[in-house]
């Protein structure tokens, strides 16, 4: 250290050092005593940067040693640190200038023994349990038979062999594996990754989702197991939607993944068997289910037969309940006749009676008597008519003198004009009506003129018509007569036409006038309105 030691000054013997020489000084000193040790203790403060290195401490009852994993040694760590664990650090010893603090440097961190782990995993089961990870109201019920199976496991393995090897024997069904290190540092990683991507996959797609999982293992010690405790894959197995069996290990192993799973198998084996039913046994089930059932149907018909014999046999002969009905048929045929006959005796005795009492006498005498009444019904009408018409007629005049003459004549007025002025604007809008369709009739027919055939003569055409239809050549071929219409006139020819032309009917008329339209029919009662 010579060289670091300034020359001291006049008077002194004390060298001066600048801050930064010493620290270095310290720093190569503790590096070149302490390359390289191995640290025993309990883990203290944890903190996780996101930067990926991790800083904590070691500490016994009596000292504190702060130290540093960096992000690449945490990646490959088998078990992370956790407060409170007990804990075998191998790094080396430096000095942070920075804060005049000295540190270890991790570059390993392994348990101190079973124990330590042990604690550890006991701490991290406690603390999942009381978030409800384990609860068995959130565990599903395995589908019966499913039909797709997803493995996750080494595939080089003997597990996966005995899995295939038993589901072949009970109930052959589609196996999905998911390939994945079942020990070591990526066990956990991988595991919890297989268990979400199956649950990602879509039902019926082109790789289907499976119906239930199977998470297995070998046996092993507890550090080979250790991937199956860890955090992640114990929410993993929680949190998958598919049910999921747990078979890590031999039945006394125990890791969390056993208890985060909806089931948890001893072995592998036992995984295979849990997933499926036997096959040959539900086949002899159903065999057994289906003789049972021709037996209680034989049973029933049975019992049922025999129950309808019984009741027949109760029941009286058929033959025998027409035996009362018919002898009660005979006798009232027996006595109809004689009832018929009294009857339309006493009927002729009644209208005998009857008509004993209507003779001409007494018809007369009644008809006399409402005579007599109904003059005397007559004479009493006359004066109740002559009362009631002059009960009306003051009630009229008392009427007409409340309502006085002058009101009368002026609503009577009133509505004189009103009828007037109504007549008047009727009479306007019947005058318009008129003449618009006196115009659109005269617009028509000079249309039908342009358009009919007249117009066409005029310009140096004609119409030859045979038999009254115009000709065509092969009638005019025939010899008929022919008729032949021009702009003036009609000329006749064939063996019987007359010489001179006979003027056209149109023709003789005086020059073409526009024609009148006729007018429109007028309703009844509206003469006087135009």
């Amino acid at each position: 250290m010579s060289d670091l030691i300034d020359e001291a000054p006049e008077g002194t013997n004390a060298p001066e050092f600048s801050v930064s020489e010493l620290s270095g000084a310290i720093k190569r000193m503790i590096e070149g005593e302490f390359a390289h040790v191995r640290i025993k203790g309990e883990v203290g403060r944890v903190s996780l940067p996101r930067s990926g290195h991790i800083y904590l401490d070691l500490k016994d009852d009596r000292a504190v040693i702060s130290g540093v994993i960096w992000k690449g040694v945490a990646q490959r760590l088998s078990v992370q640190p956790e407060e409170g664990m007990e804990v075998v650090a191998t790094g080396r010893l430096t000095t942070f200038p920075g804060q005049s603090k000295y540190q270890i440097v991790i570059d390993d961190i392994k348990p101190a023994g079973m124990g330590a782990l042990m604690a550890m995993l006991e701490k991290r089961k406690a603390a999942l349990a009381a978030e409800g990870l384990f609860d068995p109201a959130r565990k599903r019920p395995l589908p019966y038979l499913p039909e797709i199976i997803g493995v996750i496991t080494s595939p080089s393995g003997a597990v996966i062999r005995d899995i295939l090897h038993r589901l072949r024997d009970r109930f052959p069904r589609k196996v999905l594996i998911w390939p994945v290190a079942v020990q070591g540092d990526k066990c956990a990683s991988e595991v919890a990754r297989a268990i979400a991507g199956f649950n990602a996959l879509s039902p019926g797609g082109a790789l289907p989702r499976p119906d239930l999982l199977i998470v297995a293992r070998g046996g092993g010690s507890l550090e080979d197991l250790w991937g199956f405790n860890e955090e992640i894959v114990a929410r993993a197995a929680a949190a998958s939607d598919i049910p999921l069996i747990s078979a890590v290990g031999h039945e006394t192993d125990t890791t969390l993944i056993d208890y985060a799973a909806d089931k948890r198998a001893p072995t592998p084996t036992a995984a295979a068997e849990l997933a499926v039913p036997v096959r040959l046994e539900l086949l002899a089930w159903l065999d057994g289910q289906a003789a049972r059932l021709s037996r209680a149907q034989s049973q029933q018909l049975a019992q049922r037969g025999q129950r309808l014999r019984d009741l027949a046999r109760a029941l009286p002969r058929p033959i025998s309940l027409l035996d009362s009905p018919r002898q009660r048929l005979d006798r009232a045929a027996d006595r109809l006749p004689s009832a018929l006959t009294g009857t339309v005796q006493r009927q002729r005795l009644r209208l005998l009676q009857a008509t004993g009492s209507l003779r001409p006498a007494t018809l007369q005498r009644h008809i006399t008597a409402e005579d007599r009444s109904l003059q005397a019904t007559g004479q009493r009408l006359v004066p109740a008519l002559a009362r009631a018409i002059a009960s009306h007629r003051q009630h009229l005049q008392a009427t007409s003198s409340r309502l006085g003459v002058g009101p009368l004549r002026a609503e009577a007025q009133r509505q004189a004009r009103d009828l007037a002025r109504l007549s008047q604007r009727l009479a306007d809008a019947g005058l318009r009506q008129t003449t618009q369709w006196r115009s659109q009739l005269e617009a028509t027919e000079r249309l039908r003129e342009t358009l009919g055939y007249k117009a066409t003569l005029a310009r140096g055409y004609a119409v030859v018509r045979a038999g009254g239809q115009v000709a065509t050549t092969t009638a005019a071929a025939t010899g008929k007569a022919l008729e032949i219409e021009f702009a003036d006139g009609r000329l006749q020819l064939g063996p019987t036409a007359a010489a001179a032309p006979s003027p056209s009917p149109d023709a003789a008329e005086s020059p073409a006038k526009p024609a009148k339209p006729r007018k429109k029919p007028v309703p009844p009662g509206q003469g006087s309105l135009f």
